[in-house]
């Protein structure tokens, strides 16, 4: 069951937060979902954030309910973990509460909860399409830095998705820094369970094309070679996946980033979705 925890008129919309039971991570999890006035049958697009935020992050600071309104779009933002009493967390904020990684945890104690891979491309799902009046089938994905990554591991994987995009992703969990513990500590560094949500492995296996990929990153991105986009990039053009790279000079990974080129990313994913 859905409970309304928030509801904030936003431009020509409703800026809403929701609670439910999840049965993917046997715990409560929260989400954020932007709905415009005319919402029956609207694209649905997903947004996955980076690691330390929940679903206010993206909805407080990236400025992008402007455009979902222009362009009557519905945007959903999932938390990046479970989190809430007896879920087990860390004390490095690059793993537990916060940085899920999009991936199902298949060692102690993490398993049972740390099953975010399910709940974004299942679970959520279903609770959207049974509850909301959107368009089940114009969907897309996109995210940021953990969240760019897991989008297009996501999209790569799964028929659901039509469009992807990213902000400054994190291209290898297999070699990033930034998911040294999480490999470690959620799959054991497993090599064949990393395959499955690695996305320069996954690129070339997929058989699945997009019309195009888009990711926007900054060149004074502090993580830039953490990231492996350019890595990305080359094994793209190898298996024949068009991708747009934007390479930006000045820009960090922050929030004021994302704030600069939001617009365009809705404006993709509405224009593809309503001619799918």
């Amino acid at each position: 069951m859905l409970n309304l925890l928030e509801k904030h008129r936003c431009f020509n919309g409703h800026q809403e937060i929701y609670s439910h039971g999840s049965f993917s991570n046997k715990c409560k999890m929260q989400f954020a979902l932007y709905t415009p006035d005319k919402n029956e049958n609207i694209p649905v697009l997903y947004f996955l954030s980076g690691i330390t935020c929940t679903e206010q992050n993206f909805i407080q600071k990236s400025g992008y309910q402007k455009f979902a309104s222009e362009h009557e779009i519905a945007v959903v933002v999932p938390d990046t973990s479970p989190r809430g009493k007896g879920i087990p967390d860390s004390e490095s904020y690059k793993l537990g509460w916060g940085a899920g990684f999009y991936l199902n945890a298949t060692e102690d104690p993490w398993s049972l909860n740390y099953n975010m891979y399910d709940y974004i491309t299942n679970e959520l799902p279903q609770i959207i399409g049974l509850n909301f009046q959107f368009s089940k089938s114009k969907i897309g994905i996109f995210g940021h830095s953990m969240g760019g990554g897991g989008a297009i591991q996501c999209a790569l994987k799964n028929q659901l998705y039509k469009s992807v995009s990213a902000f400054s992703p994190i291209c290898s969990i297999h070699q990033s820094e930034f998911a040294k513990e999480a490999r470690q500590q959620y799959l054991n560094d497993n090599y064949d369970n990393l395959n499955l949500y690695d996305p320069l492995f996954l690129i070339e296996k997929t058989k699945k094309k997009f019309e195009q990929i888009i990711i926007d990153v900054g060149l004074d991105d502090e993580f830039f070679n953490d990231l492996y986009i350019d890595d990305f990039q080359d094994l793209c053009k190898k298996n024949n996946q068009n991708l747009t790279l934007n390479k930006h000079e000045g820009f960090d990974h922050g929030y004021f980033f994302i704030q600069s080129f939001i617009e365009k990313h809705i404006k993709y994913h509405a224009s593809f979705l309503n001619n799918f």
